[in-house]
């Protein structure tokens, strides 16, 4: 079964529909973005969801003491990177107790990494889809992103078989997440 992290929650609403479908991971974004929330707003939606999901934290070139402070407030279990984080950043997260996501854009070579998931992202919530009959074949657990749909998702999975999807742009409406598209979407998921 294909694993799936909804990314981007941003109001209370989309943690109660989280909660309702169960994906795998779901994600808060730290990054500046319209998807950006608060530590306080990570806690407060870390409260709301279900404990048994794990949470991931969106960074771009964040400091890692900022990181790590994020990380043991308990809002995350899980760094995901999207900057040109170094391995010694991957390391010092890891040795701090916490998952890590290294994501890696579709022209980028993969280099090996500490990291716990590779990530190959067409780019921080674009909604624009890779041509995954391109995607390499990773090293590590793989997480596919980028474009993916309640529409695509099973043509994308049986193309590249990823170990997770990850979705944020492509489970909404007019900019906020949309509860049927994240039924759909989990629900497909689960079932390749």
């Amino acid at each position: 079964m294909t694993q799936i992290k909804i990314c981007g929650l941003m109001r209370e609403q989309d943690t109660q529909v989280v909660n309702e479908v169960h994906p795998d991971f779901a994600g808060f974004v730290f990054a500046k973005s319209r998807r950006q929330i608060s530590l306080a707003t990570a806690l407060k939606f870390r409260q709301l969801l279900d404990p048994s999901i794990p949470t991931a934290g969106v960074f771009v070139n964040e400091p890692l003491e900022n990181m790590l402070k994020i990380y043991q407030s308990g809002a995350i279990q899980i760094v995901q990177l999207h900057g040109n984080e170094s391995e010694d950043t991957v390391k010092a997260l890891k040795n701090a107790g916490a998952t890590v996501f290294q994501v890696f854009k579709p022209d980028a070579k993969i280099t090996p990494t500490a990291a716990d998931y590779v990530m190959l992202d067409s780019g921080n919530g674009s909604g624009i889809a890779l041509d995954w009959t391109r995607v390499p074949k990773a090293p590590h657990p793989f997480i596919l992103a980028g474009g993916l749909t309640p529409e695509n998702v099973t043509t994308a999975i049986n193309t590249v078989h990823p170990d997770v999807i990850d979705v944020s742009s492509g489970v909404e409406t007019n900019g906020q997440k949309d509860p049927d598209k994240i039924r759909a979407i989990v629900a497909t998921t689960h079932a390749n």
